[in-house]
């Protein structure tokens, strides 16, 4: 069995323990995959016109952020030419219908509550890095967009 090729991982969230917790369920999970972490919109859209391409598999994205929030980020990024493409999961604590519904239209791809425990986080971050994006339904239907652990 081959190994599975590295994987780097985006996430922008404006809570330093929240981003430390996820980094270490991250570790956990998958010792192979590249975290990089921006502390608020704006700073994740500095390091996507810096770094993409190539572009990450995956963008971990908080909604309630300082200087430009989760739903601004979302909006840019899937009308930019270069990173429309790229899968974006929302990882939020709030579970507001109003906004799971507004994200899962802007075009994000999942939108995970963000888990109580750290058991729960390790499994949300794995059913995540385990989708093969080539072959997964680009917007999930609305039944199968949130999740909470």
């Amino acid at each position: 069995m081959s190994a599975k090729p590295n994987k780097t991982i985006f996430l922008a969230d404006d809570d330093a323990d929240d981003c430390m917790l996820f980094e270490d369920a991250l570790r956990e999970v998958s010792t192979s995959t590249e975290l990089t972490t921006a502390n608020d919109g704006v700073e994740l859209i500095n390091l996507m016109e810096t770094t993409v391409p190539p572009p990450p598999d995956v963008i971990f994205l908080d909604l309630n952020m300082p200087r430009k929030n989760g739903f601004e980020c979302l909006e840019l990024i899937r009308s930019t030419k270069a990173w429309e493409r790229i899968p974006v999961v929302i990882f939020s604590t709030t579970g507001q219908e109003e906004m799971v519904r507004k994200v899962h239209e802007q075009g994000a791809n999942y939108f995970i509550r963000k888990p109580g425990s750290f058991p729960k986080l390790k499994q949300a971050i794995k059913q995540i890095l385990d989708i093969d994006w080539t072959k997964h339904s680009w917007k999930p239907v609305a039944e199968n967009f949130y999740y909470q652990y």
